[in-house]
């Protein structure tokens, strides 16, 4: 291999074997690029990854090639470390480039054969361009070829990825072992739920499954690892450039039968997945993040009029006839039986035909246990909501305002159904409500939100009169 630029008396060239039981410390990601198809290498995700490789070295200083390492790995942050057993003088990564994997093992003696298995060179690889490579013999005359049909690696190992190559001064020659520690993008994890939601007794019952779904698209492969998935949003640096690879093929992972070890880390969470898992490279593995559980749940269908927004002036314009049409919104609510790592929820039903179908999905952020959640599926399709105004008069000398509004909502579905009308009175900031035909059920400084019952095909009405005060110094 080419020398370190370091001055060395290099007497001996070693290889580490692959990896074995690695640690894969995965942070949370919502890049869709990432968990979607393809074998590229991603530069989205971030994994901090910790493994060992056993070597056998001679004494005095020599050269280790490393092989194997992901495509995407952060050549500045990785560490190597043989305790006492040896000294690193110097380190580097030579990870794949536009010239495809052959890339990452320049420097590495490689034996170049025909479709006969003749050989046709031998030596250290300097260069790869394209269909062209570059051998340097032991007398160091170079030779470029093409139109080869095999390469060999007698001292390293060949393994697609990046190759780390270290000079060391070994104390004492045996069989040593590497402590090796690195971050990498190519990594992510993300929690999935899924909603089950049974309404046949009336009530609100459902039953939540959680999984985290774990992307590898590192440009490597890690068996028979040790998952930790970290939960929160640390800070991470994106120094990490995509390279171009070649494909390589996905394959299952069977997951593990139990629920990770949840734990605290520093300001996050921590989730440790029981038992040894492997991640193939262009690959998405799903674990159960917690067990099932079973909940009540509370469904609501919202209208909402106006914005929470007030104007930096009362507003006296009285614009058009306030006639509105505004689409009812589905929602479905209930408390976090555990601490739920943020990701997207998948809402579903049972059909009258006994098929589960899709009532909706939403993102949830980080919650808390016994926080409550709030799910916007959708659209009512059964359900409809309008408002028109019947009333607006302004008495400049009083600074009063007035509006008054009539909604009418309708309900062609098959059972009575309790709609909530959310009003922001936003003409200025200081309001009260004068009048309504039923009693809010809630009412801040910004909103006020009215329960109606809508029968089944049937339509509700819900008048309420708004009144506006100002001072002299707000005109």
């Amino acid at each position: 291999m080419n020398p370190l630029p370091i001055a060395l008396a290099a007497v001996l060239t070693s290889t580490a074997a692959q990896a074995a039981d690695p640690t894969v410390t995965i942070y949370r990601s919502d890049s869709d690029e990432l968990f979607g198809a393809g074998s590229q290498a991603i530069a989205d995700g971030r994994a901090v990854i910790h493994e060992q490789r056993a070597t056998t070295l001679g004494s005095g200083r020599q050269n280790l090639t490393i092989g194997g390492l992901p495509t995407l790995l952060d050549s500045e942050a990785v560490n190597i470390d043989f305790g006492n057993a040896a000294r690193v003088l110097g380190q580097r990564v030579i990870a794949p480039g536009a010239a495809g994997l052959l890339d990452a093992h320049r420097g590495q003696r490689v034996v170049v054969s025909d479709g006969e298995q003749n050989e046709l060179a031998s030596g250290e690889l300097v260069a790869v361009d394209g269909e062209r490579i570059a051998i340097r013999d032991a007398d160091g005359r170079i030779a470029y070829l093409r139109g080869y049909a095999r390469i060999d690696f007698p001292e390293g190992t060949g393994l697609p990825g990046s190759t780390l190559q270290v000079a060391l001064d070994v104390a004492r020659e045996g069989s040593q072992t590497a402590t090796l520690d690195y971050p990498t993008s190519g990594l992510g994890w993300r929690a999935g739920y899924a909603v089950h939601l049974d309404e046949r007794s009336g009530g609100c019952r459902m039953r939540l499954d959680a999984l985290a779904s774990i992307a590898n698209r590192s440009g490597r492969s890690y068996d028979g690892a040790t998952i930790k998935l970290v939960a929160g949003e640390p800070n991470l640096e994106r120094g990490v450039q995509p390279m171009p690879r070649m494909a390589m093929k996905a394959m299952a992972a069977p997951p593990p039968g139990a629920v990770p070890e949840q734990s605290s880390l520093g300001d996050y969470r921590s989730y440790l997945i029981d038992g040894a898992i492997d991640l193939p490279d262009a690959s998405v593995t799903q674990v159960p993040l917690y067990a099932s559980s079973e909940l009540d749940c509370t469904r609501r269908w919202l209208a909402s009029f106006g914005n929470a927004w007030f104007p930096a002036k009362p507003n006296f314009h009285e614009g058009s006839d306030g006639a509105s049409g505004q689409p009812v919104m589905s929602h479905l609510s209930f408390n976090a039986p555990e601490n739920l790592p943020a990701g997207r929820m998948r809402v579903l039903a049972r059909d009258r035909d006994g098929h589960s179908e899709l009532l909706g999905e939403a993102r949830s952020s980080d919650t808390a246990k016994g926080r409550a959640l709030n799910l916007v599926l959708g659209t009512a399709f059964s359900l409809h909501a309008s408002r028109e105004r019947t009333a607006f008069t302004v008495d400049r000398a009083a600074r009063t305002m007035e509006e008054g509004f009539r909604v009418t909502l309708e309900n062609t579905g098959e059972s009575t159904t309790t709609l909530t009308v959310r009003e922001h009175p936003n003409r200025w900031r200081a309001w009260e409500l004068v009048s309504s035909s039923r009693k809010p059920a809630r009412k801040t400084a910004d909103q006020l939100e009215f329960a109606v019952d809508v029968p089944a095909n049937g339509k509700a009405t819900l008048d309420y009169r708004l009144r506006y005060r100002w001072t002299a110094g707000d005109e």
